[in-house]
């Protein structure tokens, strides 16, 4: 299904929609359209529910699971509504990447995994898979992968908070 979508904003935030996405980044990317792409809220009628709510009625909501999402969107850039692009998870971002859905920039909002193995930010906790997974798509696309958790916040970019973790590594 072709949709004229910009693409403004794909992030990955744990939370989906949340205030800072409807308050900040909404009005900033004057986006028209949230896409949630996610396997367990599009399995799961009442969080879908709990979150079409949250989004202000003038807002479109498409909610989807990944591979739904990557077999049978696909969004133009450059032309239609502004749409945000949110993943919970990088795991899910990445997969989405390399089963075809194209971006050059990744904000990283926010992100708390039980597992971390590093603090980049205030907002962002990042486990060995997921700083393997932000490697691995560095690497082969050329992605701009920052941490931002607003917009007014200065963006950090993610070799910049990772350079320390990926010396002791190696």
């Amino acid at each position: 299904m072709a949709k004229d979508l910009n693409i403004a904003l794909v992030r990955v935030d744990s939370r989906l929609v949340h205030g800072q996405i409807l308050e900040a980044w909404v009005p900033f990317v004057k986006a028209k359209c949230i896409i949630v792409v996610n396997d367990k809220v599009a399995a799961d009628p009442f969080f879908e529910t709990v979150l079409r709510m949250a989004v202000p009625s003038d807002i479109e909501v498409i909610i989807s699971s990944v591979d739904d999402f990557v077999q049978h969107y696909t969004y133009t850039h450059g032309r239609g509504k502004n749409t945000i692009v949110l993943f919970s998870c990088v795991a899910d971002a990445c997969e989405a990447f390399r089963r075809g859905f194209r971006f050059d920039r990744l904000n990283i909002g926010n992100i708390y995994n039980n597992e971390y193995r590093i603090c980049c930010s205030t907002s962002v906790f990042l486990c060995d898979d997921e700083i393997q997974s932000l490697e691995d798509l560095l690497k082969e696309t050329g992605v701009f992968v920052e941490l931002q958790r607003v917009p007014k916040s200065r963006a950090v970019n993610i070799k910049e908070a990772l350079k320390d973790y990926w010396k002791k590594e190696k």
